[in-house]
């Protein structure tokens, strides 16, 4: 900024953040500060109750967690942005997950991964912050590192928090992704939204595995979500059957969301499915090498998985499918190119369309 110019006051500085933020792409900016000291007691209880799973890493950083000034240092302000994702698609989701030899993938990942995509563009965004204030200390984060990103998100009054844990907006329901700048610049905060879930209990009474154990507790060793994604070991097989013919991910509490209904289609097309993965079997994915999960999963958020868990969730999936004598050959076709890993689930599967032959 040239000496001779006027400073914007921290009004008009946020004012103009939020104009760029929108320039940019970005749906919705928010700004908070740093004071999480609130999320506290139902995090470490969280923890407590082992609802993390396998996720060890929630464990690591706490006090980064609830501090983002440690995290950061000199960090004063938060400006969280929205960015919508749902695309329009060839099959309405709920349909798919009626068809069992077709394949559910979670709409987030079926297009180009939204971690490379967002931190692109929160730098973007930070330099040409910079460009107005001079010397900005700030760091970029979308999912990543020890932040409460919905916490952050619900104070910057981008939504608030839903009882199945994700971001609502009353205007947008909750297809989209987070992402924050951290920042040391002295800015003009939002107020937090109120909650519009009222008595409302979609989202619990839809999810196959009962994994939203109370409202707004979310036990992740039961989560689809988790369990085909962050879960390494065998799934238990008390979920299995539960799982349908969800092979990455599950979107549910969002489906069957009231809240979803005011949702908007998104523009990016980035975001737009790949590989017909919006719309494909399951034995077309279950033949997949080593070398095509590669190419086909290149800049996607489902490659993050590896091919190992990738077969595992589709044998799965074909176990549950309704009977088909192709999807026995397939299995067992399949049985002597993999580890003992793969073919317990494998068994599994055969085992289960072999009693549909015969039940």
């Amino acid at each position: 900024m040239q000496s001779n110019q006027a400073l914007p006051t921290r009004q008009q500085l946020s004012q103009q953040i939020k104009k760029m933020g929108f320039d940019l792409g970005f749906q919705q900016v928010g700004i908070t500060d740093t004071q999480l000291d609130s999320e506290h007691k139902h995090y470490n209880e969280w923890i407590e109750r082992n609802f993390h799973g396998e996720m060890s890493y929630m464990e690591r950083n706490i006090t980064k967690r609830f501090h983002p000034d440690q995290l950061v240092p000199d960090t004063l302000s938060v400006i969280c942005v929205r960015l919508d994702y749902y695309k329009n698609e060839g099959s309405w989701p709920i349909d798919l997950l009626n068809q069992s030899d077709l394949a559910y993938v979670s709409r987030y990942a079926l297009g180009r991964d939204y971690h490379k995509l967002i931190r692109k563009r929160l730098q973007t965004f930070a330099d040409q912050i910079s460009s107005i204030v001079g010397d900005l200390g700030y760091r970029v984060f979308t999912d990543s590192a020890p932040v409460l990103e919905k916490a952050l998100a619900s104070k910057a009054g981008i939504g608030w928090q839903g009882k199945h844990s994700n971001i609502l907006n009353k205007s947008n329901g909750s297809w989209f992704f987070l992402g924050e700048i951290f920042t040391n610049l002295s800015l003009e905060y939002d107020s937090a939204v109120g909650n519009h879930c009222g008595n409302c209990t979609s989202c619990i009474d839809v999810c196959p595995t009962k994994a939203i154990v109370a409202p707004y507790v979310v036990d992740a060793r039961r989560c689809i979500s988790y369990l085909t994604i962050e879960h390494k070991s065998a799934i238990p097989i008390e979920f299995r059957e539960a799982i349908g013919n969800r092979i990455y991910g599950c979107d549910d509490c969002q489906l069957f969301c009231p809240w979803n209904r005011f949702a908007k289609l998104s523009e990016e097309a980035d975001f737009n499915p790949r590989h017909g993965l919006d719309n494909t079997s399951l034995l077309d994915c279950f033949s997949w090498t080593q070398d095509e999960f590669d190419t086909k999963t290149m800049g996607s958020a489902i490659r993050r998985i590896g091919y190992q868990s990738w077969i595992r969730n589709i044998a799965i999936a074909l176990g549950n499918a309704d009977h088909n004598p192709h999807i026995i050959d397939a299995l067992k076709l399949a049985y002597v190119k993999h580890n003992d890993f793969i073919q317990e689930h494998i068994d599994w599967a055969i085992n289960q369309q072999q009693n549909k032959a015969t039940g």
